[in-house]
């Protein structure tokens, strides 16, 4: 083990500069304590066998992340049905998940939300689809050339005795004009299925946070509050999070976000860089936040 970690920081301060290289040793945020929820959003990059950055090479590093991390619940994207398998037979065995394909059943990307069962227990999930028919399975519109959805689970949390909801979504990388329709559509569900409740929204929105009219709609329509900028603490530095497995970006893009509402202090955020002998788990940095619920119902 003292031969795995050393390797791992050396790796890391080869590849990084040093105030990355910690991440290799410590977890960012690591598991919650108290009321406090750490939330998690992940562009899982879909799992493939293509060299380099196959599934297989990023398996286990991600495991290494999470297992270290070990998120409240975490708001995924891309995953597909075999690699959200492989997720949780990695993780421990008091993690669960809700998703769905997008194309129905197990066909094709998910938007998975896992979580810790041992504090958060489902009350009621749903899915939709980012389109004029968002109940119709698979459908889409507005210029995306590829299906978008969204999956939301309302959880009751056993440390707060409160409920809250999750949305977690991955809006399209083409057409803005898809991305503004969804926000829209986002914004009034949101609206509709959270009314008084507590509200995280994970994602992946292919827009640049603070500056896109996307980022507009969701904040000032559905009354959230960005994690970034509101936290109380950073615990990393600003990086595009999006990467590419090329180097990163400082001050960059910032195209995954954590969004809440309803009353939550949001103590810390971050932009985690965990890397383990060169090799990222996705060709996107996992966000994190660490965020506190008051222990009673407004």
């Amino acid at each position: 083990m003292l031969l795995r970690v050393v390797g791992a920081v050396l790796a890391g301060l080869l590849l990084f500069p040093v105030t990355q290289a910690f991440a290799a040793e410590n977890p960012v945020i690591g598991p919650a304590r108290g009321n406090a929820l750490h939330v998690m959003s992940f562009n899982l990059r879909y799992a493939s066998d293509s060299e380099p950055n196959s599934w297989p090479a990023r398996r286990p590093v991600m495991a290494q992340l999470l297992r270290r991390e070990q998120p409240t619940v975490i708001g995924t994207q891309e995953g597909l049905y075999g690699q959200l398998k492989d997720i949780e037979r990695d993780l421990p065995q008091h993690y669960d998940w809700i998703g769905v394909g997008r194309a129905g059943g197990s066909r094709d990307e998910f938007m998975a939300i896992y979580y810790d069962t041992r504090r958060l227990e489902p009350m009621e999930f749903d899915h939709y689809w980012l389109s004029d028919t968002p109940n119709v399975v698979g459908s889409k519109s507005w210029g995306n050339n590829v299906i978008r959805m969204v999956t939301w689970v309302r959880f009751a949390d056993s440390r707060s005795g409160r409920q809250f909801v999750v949305v977690n979504t991955h809006f399209d990388h083409e057409s803005e004009n898809s991305r503004l329709r969804s926000a829209e559509l986002v914004r009034d569900r949101i609206n509709a299925i959270a009314p008084g409740l507590p509200v995280v929204l994970t994602g992946d929105f292919n827009a640049a946070a603070q500056s896109t009219p996307t980022y507009d709609i969701l904040m000032s329509g559905a009354g959230l509050t960005d994690t970034w900028p509101a936290a109380a603490e950073r615990r990393t530095p600003l990086y595009a999070t999006f990467h590419g497995y090329r180097p990163l970006v400082p001050n960059g893009p910032r195209i995954d976000w954590i969004l809440t509402r309803g009353g939550m202090t949001i103590q810390a955020a971050a932009i985690n860089t965990y890397a383990s002998n060169n090799q990222f788990p996705s060709d996107h940095l996992p966000v994190q936040a660490l965020v506190t619920l008051s222990p009673t119902q407004p």
